[in-house]
C-alpha cells in the first residue's frame, strides 16, 4: 500500500510535534519539582548570609550568588570581545586556505571537549603555571577557553546570514571594509550575537566540573577577581554530595533557574531594543 505524500507529511509533523511537547514536559516536569521541593527554603536570611558549612549546610547562598555575578562579568568580557573577532576574521576577512580549515578545524574540536578536561588544563595553566592559584579570574579564563567554540560559531552564522546586497549597499556609498562591518554587518547580526552570549551565560552559570579544580570552592566572600571562590553550581553540588540539606540544594537551584531567566529576558529585551532603534523604531 502507498502511503501518500500528505500523509507522509502529516505523520512527520505529528512526530516533531510529539517529540517537541514530550521534551516540554521533561522539562516542566524538572522545573516544577525543583520549585514545589526548593521554593519553601529560600527566605531573606538564605539569601542575604554566607555558607557556613557542615553536614546541616548552614547558612544561605550570599558568597556563591556574588561569585557567580563576578565569573560571569569577568568570562563575558574576556571571551565575547575574542569570539565576536575570530567570527568576523572567519567570515569576511580569512580565504580558504589551510590556515582557515585548521581553525575551523581546531574550533569545531574544542566544542567537543568535555568540560573537566577544560578544567584539567586550566589548573595547569592559570592555577599553577601563570601562578593565578584558586580564584575567580582562573575560572573565568577556564571558562572563556570553554565557551569560545560556542561564542565562535554561533556569531560566524549570525554574520553570514547577514544579505550580501547590505555589504554591495555599503561599499557603494563609498564606505571602507571595517566601516561596513561595525556600521552595517554587526548591527543586522545583533540578534545572532545575543543569542551566542545568552548560550554563554547558560554555560557559565551551569558549569561545574571545570571550575571544581581552578576557582577553589571557599564560601568566603569574594572582594575582587583574584579571590578563592565558588559560584551557585558548584554550592548547589557541594550541598547535594557533601551535606544533608537537600532542601537547600534545591533551594539553591531554584535562585539558579530565576537567575538564567532574568538574564535571559533582560537580555533579549536589550537586543530587542537595539534593533528596533537601528531600524528607526521608537527609542
Amino acid at each position: 500500500m502507498k502511503i501518500s505524500p500528505r500523509v507522509t507529511h502529516s505523520i512527520a509533523w505529528g512526530v516533531c510535534w510529539a517529540a517537541g511537547l514530550l521534551s516540554l514536559a521533561f522539562l516542566l516536569v524538572i522545573i516544577g519539582y525543583v520549585f514545589v521541593n526548593g521554593i519553601g527554603s529560600i527566605s531573606w536570611e538564605f539569601l542575604t548570609t554566607n555558607p557556613q558549612g557542615g553536614l546541616k549546610g548552614e547558612g544561605g547562598i550570599l558568597s556563591p550568588l556574588v561569585g557567580t555575578l563576578y565569573l560571569v562579568a569577568l568570562t563575558l568580557l574576556i571571551a565575547v570581545p575574542l569570539g565576536v573577532g575570530a567570527a568576523i576574521y572567519l567570515s569576511e576577512y580569512a580565504v580558504n586556505n589551510w590556515f582557515t580549515k585548521m581553525v575551523r578545524f581546531g574550533v569545531e574540536s574544542l566544542a567537543g571537549i568535555p568540560s573537566i578536561v577544560f578544567g584539567l588544563f586550566g589548573f595547569a595553566l592559570f592555577v599553577i603555571a601563570l601562578g593565578f592559584n584558586f580564584s575567580i579570574l582562573s575560572g573565568s579564563l577556564t571558562l572563556a577557553c570553554l565557551c569560545l567554540p560556542v561564542i565562535i560559531r554561533t556569531c560566524e552564522e549570525a554574520i553570514k546570514a547577514v544579505p550580501g546586497t547590505y555589504r554591495e549597499a555599503s561599499y557603494g556609498l563609498g564606505a571602507t571594509k571595517w566601516q561596513t562591518i561595525m556600521h552595517v554587518i554587526l548591527p543586522a547580526a545583533i540578534p545572532g550575537i545575543i543569542t551566542a552570549i545568552i548560550l554563554t551565560v547558560g554555560r557559565i552559570v551551569e558549569e561545574t566540573a571545570c571550575l571544581y579544580v581552578t576557582m577553589g570552592g571557599s564560601s568566603n566572600m569574594p572582594t575582587s577577581v583574584w579571590s578563592n571562590s565558588r559560584t551557585l553550581s558548584l554550592h548547589l553540588y557541594y550541598l547535594a554530595m557533601e551535606t544533608t540539606a537537600v532542601d537547600k540544594a534545591l533551594a539553591t537551584g531554584v535562585i539558579l533557574i530565576l537567575i538564567i531567566v532574568v538574564i535571559n529576558f533582560v537580555t533579549r529585551w536589550l537586543s530587542n531594543r537595539y534593533v528596533a532603534m537601528t531600524r528607526g523604531g521608537n527609542r
